[in-house]
Formats: structure tokens, sequence, C-alpha cells
């Protein structure tokens, strides 16, 4: 149904860590039942754990090629069986159920070259990894204006994962929810481009709003609430790979909106490789030209210091944001 529509799916792919469905003699929740009798594949045991992972292993893995997760065992990528079994599992998910691509869930748990294997190993039609770490603050509690090393850790991330995966954009959400509080200066790095990993390799950015941890129920760090709109008009105009969040789609009122957002980002062929001329980022105001069709205004100022060619039209706007196209 959903290709019948020309929309492509993503399965959200949890493999960093997994619960066991039986106990073993210890009496630890280890015991993991993949294919099941009648199929080896991902039957696995406390030797398919970090060994690092004192609570789950039994010591005889190996060591954690990523980061530690404490809620549940922390699966031995560097294991050949896990690998081989995750591969012909993501497989069979684009074979016979229909993916098209995959959401890597915490996927800063295991090390970027295994990222790699499975990238190779499964030739996803896309892919993002969320590799969510903390942005840079100042004593004031608020995001540092050079977030250069947070966006350049995404990109080495990316490159190293082999290049072709996408990330989500974590240091753009972070300066832009600082940045519609009244300080749209951030929205510039030093170098007069966008300042986070759209700004310095787009192709790999997945830019975003919130998503089901940031926002909805858990709230973990959430984009504020009157703000959500413009932060939309920022990433649907921009390059990158820009994601809706289903909440504020379908149960904010805000579904014009976006709607119309994204209609001009379709007819104007805004894609993750676009350009941006920033014309104005100051405290109130944030200007940009996106290849050299589209300009959007986002902030309180009314007036502009930058006058609107007689060849571009209003398309659509809303509270604190307009945007117009060449005609």
């Amino acid at each position: 149904m959903f290709h019948q529509k020309g929309i492509k799916c993503i399965a959200d792919i949890v493999i960093n860590h997994r619960c066991g469905t039986k106990q073993d003699s210890r009496g630890i929740w280890c015991i993991f039942e993949g294919g099941g009798a009648s199929d080896g594949r991902a039957n696995w045991g406390p030797h398919h754990i970090c060994r690092d992972d004192v609570q789950y292993s039994d010591g005889t893995g190996n060591l954690d090629s990523g980061a530690a997760y404490a809620a549940a065992p922390d699966i031995d990528h560097l294991n050949p069986t896990v690998q081989k079994d995750l591969i012909d599992w993501m497989n069979w998910l684009k074979a016979d159920v229909g993916f098209d691509g995959w959401r890597f869930d915490f996927a800063k748990g295991y090390s970027a070259s295994v990222m790699k294997t499975y990238m190779q190993g499964t030739s996803p039609n896309f892919a993002v990894g969320e590799v969510w770490n903390s942005i840079s603050y100042g004593q004031d509690g608020k995001p540092n204006y050079n977030q250069d090393q947070h966006r350049n850790e995404l990109a080495s991330w990316a490159q190293a994962s082999g290049g072709s995966i996408t990330a989500f954009d974590f240091t753009t959400k972070g300066i832009l929810q600082a940045a519609v509080q009244g300080e749209w200066w951030r929205m510039k790095d030093c170098n007069g481009k966008p300042p986070g990993l759209i700004g310095i390799s787009p192709r790999n950015a997945v830019t975003f709003i919130d998503n089901h941890d940031t926002g909805s129920t858990q709230r973990l760090w959430p984009f504020p609430s009157d703000k959500v709109v413009q932060g939309y008009a920022y990433t649907l105009t921009h390059p990158g790979f820009p994601a809706i969040f289903y909440d504020h789609f379908f149960d904010w009122g805000i579904m014009e909106c976006i709607n119309q957002l994204t209609a001009v980002r379709q007819r104007n062929g805004i894609n993750e490789a676009s350009s941006v001329n920033i014309l104005e980022a100051d405290a109130d105001l944030y200007m940009a030209m996106i290849d050299g069709k589209v300009i959007v205004k986002i902030g309180t100022r009314y007036s502009t210091p930058v006058v609107i060619p007689p060849d571009f039209k209003m398309a659509t706007s809303g509270p604190n944001y307009c945007v117009w196209e060449k005609q």
C-alpha cells in the first residue's frame, strides 16, 4: 500500500541492546530466542553479550565497541555470529516485509566500523542513525555559540560508517530551540553558514524539531511548544532531510502550516544539498535565501533590512514567519 502511494518505509532497528526471553542457569535474563529451535539464527546467550556488561554477560564476549547501555543486555556487535544474524534479519525485513531503509536506535552503542558492516551488508535505500550526545553549554545554562565539535563528531561518525548513512542533526535542534527564544544570531556560524550539521555535511543530516524521546510524553529535551511552527519554517526550507514529528502533524493543530511549508519545499526542489545564503541573523530576525528561489523570514521583527525582490511572491506565512518564492 505504501509503495503504491510512493512512500518508502523505514524500520526502527533496535539492536544495540535486547531483552532476553529466558533466564540462564544463573537466573540472568540473557537467553535470546530469535529463530527458535528450527532456525538457529539469533539464538544467543551470555557469550553474545559484551563482557564489560557484567550484569548480564558471562565474561567471554568482546569488550563493548561503543557506549554502554545499562537498562538491557548490551549485545556484542563484534561477534561475527551476531553480525551475520542481524544482517540476515534486516535483509529479510527488506525482501519479505518490504522495508526500504533503517532508523538505527542508539547508534553510538557500537562502533562506526560495525555500522559500516551493517550498511554494506544490507544496502538500504535510506538510513539514519541516532547519535545523541549533549551539545556544549556555558555557565549561564545556554548553549555555547560555537558547536563545531558537536557537529564535527556527527559528520565524522557518518563518514566512518561508510558515508551514505545520515545522522539526526541534534546540533541544529539544540541551537534552533535556543534561537527561537529571541536569539536568532545563533543560526549563522562564524563562516556565514548554518551552525548545525547541515552547515558542513547536509547530505548526512536529518533535521528534526522533536521526537518520541525529546518531546511527546517523555519531554527529555523539548522544543519550546509555542515556537514549533517557527522551527518547521526553518527545517522545511533548509537543506538536509527534514523529519516531521507525528505528534506535531496530527495532534497539535498545525497540519496545514506544515503542509504549506512542505509544498514550498517540493515546488522549488529544495533538497539535502540546497545552498543557503543567510541574509540576516539578529536577535529578533533570521532571513535566508535558499537556492536563489526561496526566501524565509523568521522572528518577531516586522520590518526587515532586506528588500524582497519584485519577482518573489509570498507563498505562506504564520506566527512570526513568512516565506516567499520566486515566480
